[in-house]
């Protein structure tokens, strides 16, 4: 099994394929989302441009905390400052008590001159101690409202673009990085609420030792610049292998969850096909786990040689203090207090480089996340528009072109021009491919055309109401979403907008013929449908498929789209389904059927035949078959099926 060499910065990279990537995958795996993106990023992660970083990664989480809970936001603030000037008084006040203890000849007269001091200390630590506490609590509410804020931004915006822009390469790899900017924007704020805090920490620290030698504060910074250097190189490190190594980990996570995926059960068993799966899991986990020990291996060099240094530096500073001492530059009760001021503040600088570590990780997807914002904007579904008619006599596609952004090849459509009478039932037939369901996402207002215009009644759609357009459709389909819900969620979700309505879930059902389905539920319309629950039913195809006809019927929308809504059901509920929708158009609602079965056809007004993006014919069913055109050369080829198929 082949082993990847380091990939640290600056170094060349072995192209070395796994076998098991090469077998299941196809090559090599790179990560191609998001993270990509953050590589300058990430390599540009120095001690200068981290602390150049820090306002503003300071400044967007305080802007997320304010806009999810200001109450908390200011009780977060409060206490940190709190908490940084009760630290700098502890500091001055062992300072004063080494004074009043270390001076003295009668050890008596110093504890009685230390009291004040000491009771200064007794309040600030308890003074402290509340802070912390009020720290705790406001930032443990604070973080879930930040993390449901970000979240709920990032859903409105992906919900209010258009299709085209879900369906877009870019902007759909910005949205799978934005969507972990929540638990980043959530995790900042922990961050910024440390940072805030080892920030005062060592201002407090840093100022005592100003006051007791100006010659100390520099050496604590020298004294804290290796542990800072190492902190940054081992996050670099991590960074970058985690950029390089994150789909094959995702690859092998994915093999270990079709072990136990239900969907996949039947057939790991019947083919054997578990051991393969496990074996291949294996070795891709052993190759993560070489990348793993180089990590940790370089990881310990560098503390290491970290360690030395700050050792080092450590001595040279208690050194210098040792002179002050013996010099008589500084008394023994202000070198006591500066011991534990370089102490402190050593402390709460390896602290805050810790944390600016994480907070620049996690900044990264949060600025996906504002970007989510930005890119969005020009590509929502417009609000408002032009009321359309409640009662159009047709709608009419005229000249309609369409092609998909960044695909080659001819459109879609090219130039189709057809009317869909209303009140009707109207056929769209033609291989895969021909455009049908293109043409149909044009009709509901999801994808707008590149030329040519489609009129609801006379009125052009581009203009109109997008909420009231889509209000007029509803679909269902041989692929349709199956929630993992309820059976009455199921059938409800067709119509969000108002209460659920017992007496509708029951006309919806019987308009579908999914009585029979739904009465053998253990628990009936409350039957959870999805098995990976507990208490979860599963359907049969055809069961699912009268629930998602059921769900169309729930809409009762004036216009009805049927693509494929028999491929699921045996030839006596075939007939059932394509009576009740003959039912519908009947009754006044207009129905547009796709199907690829030229006899589901037979009860359709009208029929368009489209091929390679083009309308090549339009008729009623007899018309087309007695043209002799292409409707009648498809109804031909799967009528000869039928009848080899019973002949034989």
């Amino acid at each position: 099994m082949g082993r990847l060499r380091g990939v640290g910065a600056g170094r060349d990279r072995e192209e070395f394929v796994t076998e098991s990537e090469r077998l299941l995958f196809g090559g090599r795996l790179r990560y191609d989302m998001g993270w990509s993106r953050h590589d300058d990023a990430v390599l540009e992660l120095t001690l200068r441009r981290t602390l150049v970083r820090l306002p503003q990664m300071v400044a967007m989480s305080v802007r997320l905390a304010w806009a999810a809970d200001r109450r908390a936001t200011r009780a977060v603030a409060l206490a940190e400052v709190a908490r940084g000037v009760a630290q700098a008084v502890m500091l001055l006040s062992v300072q004063a008590v080494l004074v009043a203890l270390l001076e003295p000849a009668d050890v008596t007269d110093g504890l009685r001159d230390a009291m004040p001091a000491i009771a200064v200390m007794t309040v600030v630590g308890a003074v402290g101690a509340v802070a912390r506490a009020v720290s705790t609590y406001a930032d443990g509410t604070l973080q879930p409202k930040v993390e449901r804020h970000a979240q709920e931004r990032y859903l409105e915006r992906a919900l209010g673009v258009e299709l085209q822009a879900i369906e877009d390469h870019a902007f759909h790899k910005l949205l799978e990085s934005a969507q972990f900017g929540a638990s980043s924007a959530r995790r900042m704020i922990g961050h910024g609420t440390r940072v805030i805090s080892a920030l005062l920490s060592l201002a407090a620290a840093a100022g005592v030792l100003a006051v007791l030698h100006p010659v100390l504060m520099p050496m604590l910074l020298l004294m804290t610049m290796p542990s800072a250097w190492s902190a940054l190189t081992i996050a670099r490190r991590r960074y970058q292998s985690y950029q390089e190594w994150v789909q094959h980990s995702r690859a092998a996570n994915t093999l270990s969850r079709l072990i136990i995926e239900a969907d996949a059960a039947a057939e790991v068993r019947v083919h054997g096909v578990g051991p393969f799966l496990l074996r291949h899991f294996r070795a891709m986990s052993q190759s993560y786990e070489g990348e793993q020990a180089r990590l940790a291996r370089e990881a310990a060099g560098t503390r290491l040689v970290a360690s030395a240094l700050t050792g080092a530096t450590a001595l040279a500073t208690y050194l210098v203090l040792g002179g002050l001492l013996w010099s008589g530059a500084m008394e023994v009760a202000a070198a006591g207090a500066a011991v534990v001021a370089i102490r402190t503040g050593s402390s709460s600088l390896d602290n805050l480089i810790a944390q600016v570590n994480s907070m620049h990780e996690d900044s990264l997807f949060v600025t996906d996340l504002h970007q989510i914002v930005e890119q969005s904007t020009g590509r929502e579904i417009p609000v408002g528009g032009a009321p359309l008619p409640e009662r159009p006599e047709s709608i009419e596609v005229e000249g309609v072109t369409f092609a998909f952004p960044g695909t080659e090849g001819p459109p879609a459509l090219r130039g189709v021009s057809l009317t869909i009478p209303v009140g009707r039932v109207t056929a769209l037939v033609g291989e895969n491919g021909s455009g049908k369901s293109t043409l149909i996402k044009l009709l509901c207002g999801l994808y707008r055309p590149q030329a040519g215009r489609i009129r609801f009644g006379g009125q052009d759609i581009a203009a109109a109401d997008r909420q009231d357009l889509f209000s007029r459709f509803a679909v269902v389909g041989q692929d349709f979403y199956r929630w993992p819900f309820t059976a009455r969620v199921n059938v409800a979700v067709g119509r969000t907008a108002v209460p659920i309505s017992e007496e509708r879930l029951e006309a919806a059902a019987a308009q579908a013929g999914a009585g029979d389905v739904v009465a053998g539920l253990p628990h009936g319309w409350g039957t959870l449908l999805s098995r990976v629950f507990q208490r979860g039913h599963q359907l049969s195809g055809g069961q699912w498929q009268k629930l998602g006809i059921a769900r169309a019927a729930y809409r009762d929308a004036p216009i009805l789209i049927v693509d494929e809504p028999t491929a699921a059901l045996d030839a006596r509920a075939e007939q059932e389904v394509f009576d009740r929708i003959r039912a519908l158009a009947d009754a006044g609602r207009t129905v547009v059927l796709i199907t690829h079965r030229m006899a589901s056809v037979r009860d359709a007004d009208l029929v368009h035949v489209l091929h390679g993006g083009r309308l090549v014919e339009s008729g009623t069913p007899d018309e087309l078959l007695r043209g002799g055109g292409r409707y009648a050369e498809m109804y031909g080829i799967q009528a000869a099926q039928f009848a080899r198929s019973g002949a034989a």
